[in-house]
């Protein structure tokens, strides 16, 4: 099944004590090693897997906390060093079932895809034990971080559950990927400018008495910036400095006529209420018409958008 790949999985540990050694014990025979990074774990998770001296795990220790995204990339960093060909994501919470890693890594094996991830949105049983917080954070965000990431063929972008060949890894600037709990967004983001096929595996999650590290309220302040941020940057990118295409113009023409409609017609409008008068139809068509064709054209651009989605012409037999 390996085809001779070196595979390896990255474990990051906070809080995970009561079920990193389960989690552990759990992975197939054929990983060839298990990367636990201990992110400054305050229950001393990596002393507890230190404790099974089993052969296969390497332990990193981090003095000070950084955050999933900052253990995950030590971890990736070590697995390239160990020559790894094919680097997993797995969390120590017991949530992912090591089990799918065969399925999750099918794709890497025969080449049709760059980097794979979990997709919970597939199994109805999983979506009715997913709790509903998660349920309607992963609904919310996916439209957003598809329009941000460019992968539209995508669902539960959050979904922690990867796995990246060595080849696309060593592409990406890893120590420009964001630390904290924007790691899997920021991943596609970047991914996505290196032109990387990303494929969606259906996989369901386990949902226990683990506690969750996810701070609803940290991510409803900060990933709206971020996912801003994370678009600009990716339209900048691959419509004006990697390419330039009909996407490009329709962009440049509809950003300033929608940003000129809403703003002239806004102001026109609290004139009216101050003034207590009514605006013409010429005005009123003078803010309309560059609203109108201002969305016209941004469709256009989102269609040119989805239709370059990433894809390799080799395919692997799902069956």
């Amino acid at each position: 099944m390996k085809l001779n790949k070196k595979i390896t999985v990255v474990i990051p540990c906070y809080k995970v004590s009561k079920q990193i050694n389960s989690v552990i014990l759990s992975i197939p025979e054929f990983i060839d090693k298990i990367i636990i990074v201990d992110d400054a774990c305050p229950e001393k998770s990596g002393a507890l897997v230190n404790k099974m001296q089993l052969d296969k795990v390497e332990l990193i220790f981090h003095e000070k906390n950084k955050g999933v995204g900052g253990a995950v990339i030590s971890g990736f960093k070590k697995a390239l060093e160990l020559e790894s060909d094919i680097i997993i994501k797995l969390d120590g919470d017991g949530q992912m079932n090591p089990n799918d890693i065969e399925k999750l890594i099918k794709p890497l094996l025969y080449d049709s895809a760059d980097y794979v991830k979990g997709n919970r949105f597939n199994d109805f049983k999983a979506l009715k034990k997913m709790p509903k917080i998660r349920l309607f954070g992963n609904s919310f965000l996916s439209f957003t971080i598809k329009l941000a990431s460019g992968y539209w063929n995508i669902m539960d972008p959050t979904n922690g559950f990867c796995a990246i060949s060595k080849h696309s890894l060593c592409k990406l600037n890893l120590d420009k990927i964001d630390n904290k709990y924007f790691f899997e967004i920021d991943m596609l983001i970047n991914l996505n400018l290196l032109n990387k096929v990303v494929e969606d595996v259906p996989l369901s999650a386990i949902y226990g008495d683990e506690t969750s590290n996810l701070n609803i309220k940290r991510v409803i302040l900060n990933f709206p910036s971020k996912i801003l941020k994370g678009l600009i940057k990716r339209i900048f990118y691959k419509y004006y400095i990697y390419n330039f295409n009909m996407a490009s113009i329709y962009f440049l023409i509809s950003i300033p006529l929608l940003l000129f409609g809403l703003f002239f017609g806004g102001y026109r409008w609290i004139i009216g209420v101050m003034k207590n008068t009514e605006n013409n139809s010429g005005t009123i068509m003078l803010a309309a018409l560059p609203i109108i064709l201002g969305i016209q054209f941004l469709l256009q651009a989102i269609s040119i958008d989805i239709n370059n989605i990433p894809k390799k012409l080799k395919q692997y037999n799902k069956s």
